[in-house]
C-alpha cells in the first residue's frame, strides 16, 4: 500500500483538493478554539480582580504562536527536503525556547513594571512568557512530526493544529500563574 503524502500546492492543485486538504485541521481548530474560549472564561475571577491581566492575553498567546510557527515552518520545510533530524531539532529548539523565553520574559517583566508599576502582574506575565515560549517549539515539532508520520502534508495541518493547542496551553499557563500570584 502506497502511503505517499499529497502536498498542497496552490500553483498546481484545484481549489477542491486544496479545500479537502485544509478543512480537517481548520475544523479541528474551530472546535478547539471554542474550547480555548471556554478555558479562558475559567479565569474570570483573576481577570475581574485585576483588569490589567486582560491586556496581556493577546501578547502571551501571540509570542508562543510566533515561536511555534517559526519552528513548524522550518521543520516542515526540512521534512519535505529529507534533511530533518527530529532529535537534533528537539535539542536545538528546546535550547532556543529556553533562551528566547528568558529574554522575552525578562523584557516583559521590565516593561510591565515600568508601565503599570505592578510587580505581581509583571512577574506573572514574565514567568508565563518563559513557560509558553519553552513549550511552543515542542508542540510545533510534535504536531508536525505526527502529521508527517500520518503521511499528511505537515505544512497544511500542523500550523492550525499546533496553534490552537499552543493557544490553549498558553491560556492555561497564564491563567494558572495569574491565579497563583494575583488571587
Amino acid at each position: 500500500m502506497n502511503h505517499s503524502t499529497i502536498y498542497a500546492d496552490d500553483d498546481k492543485e484545484p481549489v477542491s483538493l486544496l479545500l479537502r486538504l485544509r478543512m480537517p485541521s481548520l475544523l479541528l481548530g474551530l472546535v478547539l478554539g471554542m474550547g480555548t474560549s471556554f478555558l479562558t472564561s475559567r479565569f474570570e475571577e483573576v481577570i475581574a480582580a485585576n483588569v490589567h491581566t486582560a491586556f496581556f492575553i493577546p501578547f502571551v498567546v501571540y509570542i508562543a504562536d510566533a515561536i511555534g510557527t517559526q519552528t513548524q515552518t522550518i521543520y516542515a520545510r526540512d521534512l519535505k527536503s529529507g534533511h530533518a533530524k527530529f532529535k537534533a531539532y528537539l535539542l536545538k529548539e528546546s535550547a532556543l525556547g529556553l533562551i528566547l523565553g528568558l529574554l522575552f520574559g525578562a523584557s516583559s517583566f521590565a516593561i510591565i513594571t515600568l508601565w503599570l508599576h505592578d510587580n505581581l502582574l509583571a512577574m506573572s506575565v514574565g514567568i508565563s512568557v518563559v513557560c509558553v515560549i519553552m513549550t511552543a517549539p515542542l508542540i510545533a515539532l510534535l504536531v508536525t512530526r505526527f502529521l508527517n508520520d500520518l503521511h499528511e502534508d505537515p505544512a497544511v495541518g500542523s500550523g492550525p493544529i499546533a496553534t490552537v493547542i499552543q493557544d490553549a496551553i498558553s491560556i492555561l499557563i497564564y491563567g494558572s500563574i495569574l491565579s497563583f500570584f494575583i488571587l
